[in-house]
């Protein structure tokens, strides 16, 4: 198996890998940097999609809740995410404490191309939204 670098952290001024029309900078940096909280669920959505784009350790633990938050996020250096796509979000807005978010991630693994599809529960912990988890298909 081979093992390559991380890839490299977008530029300031790349377009942010959340799908957002701004730059990495003033859109999901801004979080990551801890300068802003994201209003809604759907943006903490997008900026956990760019942190494992960039993989930023330290910004999706510190965006997990702490009743599900793992010790570590380990990042397989053969993958890849490549795209988000959101598909449908309830509630999560600014005046919400709970919100989903039915989104799918594209990614390569090891050069295959390949989707995770999830409908993730986001919740308010003092304020600020967090991922709690992901919610069982349905059926």
């Amino acid at each position: 198996m081979s093992r390559r670098k991380p890839p490299p952290a977008p530029s300031p001024t790349a377009p942010c890998p959340c799908g957002l029309p701004a730059v990495y900078r003033d859109c999901c940096g801004r979080f990551h940097r801890g300068e802003a909280d994201a209003p809604t669920a759907e943006r903490l959505m997008r900026s956990r999609f760019s942190a494992f784009v960039v993989r930023d350790e330290a910004y999706l633990l510190r965006s997990w809740h702490p009743d599900t938050r793992p010790a570590e996020v380990p990042f397989d250096p053969e993958l890849r995410w490549l795209r988000l796509e959101i598909h449908s979000s309830t509630e999560g807005g600014p005046f919400h404490r709970e919100g989903t978010v039915d989104f799918s991630a594209h990614y390569t693994d090891e050069g295959y191309a390949d989707v995770l599809h999830e409908h993730s529960r986001f919740v308010r912990v003092d304020g600020a939204w967090v991922y709690l988890d992901a919610l069982p298909p349905a059926t």
